[in-house]
């Protein structure tokens, strides 16, 4: 029996050969069994590195800015700890590239925390693209802030609450911060990027600042962008001409640019942003879990629009980090009604592979899977079938046996083989269970706040 060496999915058949000949060079001293698929592995172009998921502290989905206070309830943990799980759970489903979006608010804390997330990942032994995280407007509440919400609180949930506002460093502080990461970086398989949260959490002040050092540093920027209805509404008070016109005309707009969700693009901004080679990454979990809608991905890919990557967003289709689930949720989402499919597996593949791959700032990573496709297509009749069509309507985590990242086999026989990702499990909900009393107190707080967010975006004309 022989190996499958699916090089370009979607594109062409897997090459069958015989085991140990015409293998990439990556591949030469990695064990394959008879009838193992080996496949470039995809990228997770967006996500936020949670070793303890969103639902296991209670944050239960809901309207995204109802359910942003909920990760107020974020246990408090070792950042290398965390980041290790988090990076260690992806290896082992054989994604090994992710784009990680730090979610500090402390420019102060930057830099020692985005030291101990490189280092989870150099142990691991994925490939990194760390988005620091830019933000100088309150994420409490769109068009003005905290005090927005004020009539919606008891005066003693207030006052607790009012507590607790963060100052913001001024810009200058933190586009040095991103620069000293940058610096106290030595691995090859990390890059770092700028990470404005949203322009609605950014000033005009800071959103200039981001596009001149892009510029100058060629570094890359990653960003959300019109994620929400409620975004939408209002980012359009705020730029009349609509913010992605704004964001060209300071220069924001490149192929150094990929911005995550689009859910609420119109068609000629889609345009605009392919015009200036920016990537959109697609997170159609998060967006259907958090209300937000379906990414316009097929009418995009017809109109010549930004080429596209996927991320889980933390929050994957069954809570389990599956990007093979991911993209087949995106496939089915984008087919369209008509006779001939919208989107093709070659697309996604593209996606997943090509796209992903320049969202990381690594086009060049020759990195790769390896599936137990017997497994796979045990009850068969025939197996000529398509490699690729297989794979998106079937392929999850648990068939992903192998997994090669820059010629370092970091994932053999469904095993990591440089971290016991079991231990640092353990050990991170031992952390995360010691903080349950301060969660405990918390929890009537954030409940209140969410309550409050609902209420203010309902007397949004528009809205409710």
């Amino acid at each position: 029996m022989t190996v499958r060496l699916l090089l370009n999915p979607g594109h062409e058949p897997a090459e069958r050969i015989e085991q140990g000949a015409n293998l990439p060079p990556a591949l030469q001293s990695v064990h394959l069994n008879p009838g193992d698929l080996v496949i470039p592995s995809p990228v997770n172009a967006h996500d936020h590195g949670y070793g303890i998921r969103t639902l296991d502290f209670g944050a239960v989905d809901d309207a995204l800015e109802v359910w942003i206070p909920g990760l107020r309830l974020r246990p408090r943990t070792d950042p290398y700890l965390e980041a290790l799980v988090a990076f260690g759970r992806l290896a082992r489903t054989g994604i090994g590239a992710t784009m990680h979006c730090h979610n500090s608010l402390n420019a102060d804390r930057l830099v020692d925390e985005a030291r101990a997330v490189m280092r989870a990942a150099g142990d691991v032994g994925i490939r990194l693209a760390l988005s620091c995280p830019l933000l100088d407007h309150d994420a409490w509440a769109y068009d003005g802030g905290p005090q927005r919400l004020q009539p919606f609180l008891r005066e003693d949930d207030w006052h607790a609450l009012s507590g607790t506002i963060p100052n913001y460093s001024s810009v200058d502080t933190q586009l040095a911060a991103v620069e000293a990461v940058a610096v106290a970086n030595t691995n090859p398989l990390i890059n770092v990027q700028y990470g404005p949260i949203g322009p609605q959490w950014c000033s005009n002040a800071l959103l200039e600042a981001i596009a001149e050092a892009s510029a100058l540093h060629g570094r890359r920027i990653h960003m959300h962008l019109l994620e929400s209805p409620r975004q939408r509404i209002w980012l359009d008070r705020r730029f009349p001409d609509g913010i992605v016109s704004y964001l060209d005309g300071i220069g924001f707009l490149s192929p150094r640019l990929a911005i995550a969700h689009g859910v609420q693009l119109r068609p000629d901004e889609l345009e605009l942003l392919a015009e200036r080679g920016v990537q959109l990454v697609s997170n159609p979990s998060a967006n259907l879990r958090l209300r937000s809608g379906i990414a316009p991905i097929a009418s995009t890919s017809e109109r010549g629009g930004p080429a596209f990557a996927i991320g889980l967003d933390g929050t994957g289709l069954d809570d389990d980090q599956d990007l093979w689930r991911e993209m087949r949720l995106l496939y089915l989402l984008q087919g369209g009604h008509g006779l001939s499919r919208q989107l093709g597996a070659c697309n996604l593949f593209d996606a997943a592979i090509k796209v992903g791959r320049q969202v990381i700032n690594a086009a060049g990573a020759g990195d790769f899977t390896i599936i137990d496709y017997q497994a796979l297509i045990a009850d068969a009749l025939f197996d000529d079938v398509d490699e690729a069509e297989i794979l998106l309507n079937r392929m999850s985590a648990r068939y992903a046996k192998g997994l090669v990242v820059a010629d370092r086999e970091i994932m053999r026989n469904g095993l990591l083989t440089r971290v016991d990702f079991d231990a640092a499990l353990c050990e991170l909900l031992a952390q995360a269970r010691t903080d349950l009393p301060r969660l405990e107190r918390q929890r009537p707080l954030v409940s209140a706040l969410s309550a409050a967010t609902r209420a203010y975006y309902a007397s949004w004309p528009g809205s409710a």
